[in-house]
């Protein structure tokens, strides 16, 4: 019998059928990218403006980052931490260099790099730090997203995230984001070892914290003697406008953690940096992954990061933001749809005024689609705008026509 479906229904019927339903994506089907722009399997182009979760920053298939899979790819993907390769040394050492730290720690998803975070600072609190076996404590804020593993729900506020998958993580506090004073109160207990924060809170719908934020708290840590981790998963590798968001602070975190655009989305590639009295805690055979600083990861992630300076992505991104940010705020006085602008560089969001029950976003997302530009909310009424960095000024431009004309019909 032959199919009367779509491909794109034909699709979504196979994931739907198959596929564990733990997502709930927009209904359309890509299959091709390239810098800005995608293409559903029915060959209509859209703006990303979702990044992949900011995992693409340099652009769907740069081809320099390509260029550097499909060589080394040719040559040596895997060969696992029980041997040396001849990309993991020279990887580190760029790494390192690069942001400035002693030592990395290479690992794949953004959440395994959470993790090794975690188990650093403990083992940093019991060696060094002299805290009793068993009893560190990590700080975390209110509605952070750093993934989905036990671990990382232990700390999340959000019950859609943890319910019923306990019991939870012992030895975390949970504080609210942005609150300085609730910070050295929490700090007064000599057991903390680490506040672990994002720069901006980009799950959670791009919150940005009061100036100054990051810098005071990294004092207080100082302090006390207790480790600010930073998870620049998110916000790092030029999405804010700055290669990390804590240099709007002016600081450098203790543990710092990176993902997603650390390969330009062509393969999972997450580190953890940090120096040498903290990351030397870790000896052979107590932490560890079978892919973590493979030759192919290596090679890419390399790439990747030469691209981002190269091409002064930051800068981009910065100047980007602004103009972005400008017209959005000069929009919400002719509308009453939206409440709030809000982000840094290409991190953005538009806070809706909810007028269907939790589902304007959402239908906005849907217009949006229709009009050739890809977007996705979060927490209900707030719609977060990251497209790739390599952005235009003129591309941007339009995309702003498209947002500002789609919101009007609502």
């Amino acid at each position: 019998m032959v199919s009367t479906l779509t491909p794109t229904q034909e699709a979504i019927e196979l994931e739907e059928k198959y596929g564990a339903h733990n997502y709930h994506p927009l209904p359309v089907v890509l299959s091709k990218g390239q810098g800005v722009y995608v293409w559903d399997v029915e060959g209509k182009r859209y703006y990303d403006f979702l990044s992949a979760y900011s995992a693409v920053n340099q652009g769907h298939c740069h081809p320099r980052i390509i260029n550097a899979l499909i060589e080394q790819s040719q040559k040596l993907t895997l060969t696992s931490r029980a041997f040396y390769n001849d990309k993991l040394g020279e990887y580190e050492k760029y790494i390192t260099e690069y942001f400035g730290y002693d030592r990395v720690l290479p690992m794949n998803t953004g959440v395994e790099g959470g993790e090794t975070a975690l188990k650093l600072c403990r083992k940093w609190a019991y060696t060094v730090k002299g805290i009793p076996h068993n009893q560190a404590k990590i700080i975390f804020a209110a509605n952070n997203f750093w993934g989905r593993t036990l671990a990382a729900i232990s700390s999340s506020t959000d019950p859609n995230a943890s319910k019923d998958f306990g019991p939870y993580m012992p030895g975390y506090q949970v504080i609210p984001y942005n609150d300085l004073a609730a910070l050295a109160e929490a700090l007064e207990d000599p057991n903390v070892a680490g506040f672990m924060v994002e720069p901006i809170q980009g799950e959670a719908g791009v919150v940005v914290p009061q100036e100054g934020y990051l810098r005071q708290a990294h004092a207080l840590c100082k302090a006390k003697n207790v480790l600010l981790i930073a998870d620049e998963v998110q916000t790092g590798l030029a999405r804010t406008g700055k290669m990390l968001c804590t240099e709007y602070d002016g600081i450098k975190p203790d543990i710092l953690v990176l993902g997603k655009a650390l390969s330009g989305g062509v393969l999972p590639v997450s580190a953890v940096l940090a120096n040498d009295e903290i990351m030397l805690t870790i000896k052979p055979g107590q932490h560890g992954s079978t892919y973590g600083g493979n030759p192919l990861a290596c090679a890419v992630a390399m790439e990747a990061l030469a691209v981002l300076k190269d091409e002064q992505l930051a800068e981009n991104a910065f100047r980007l933001g602004n103009i972005f940010r400008a017209r959005m705020e000069k929009f919400r006085e002719k509308t009453e749809m939206i409440q709030l602008v809000r982000g840094r560089g290409l991190l953005n969001a538009l806070v809706i005024n909810d007028m269907e029950e939790g589902e304007t976003a959402w239908n906005i997302c849907l217009a949006l689609k229709e009009n050739g530009l890809l977007a996705k909310p979060t927490h209900g009424n707030i719609i977060r705008l990251a497209p790739p960095l390599v952005m235009t000024e003129e591309q941007m431009n339009e995309c702003c026509e498209i947002i500002e004309q789609t919101i009007l019909k609502f």
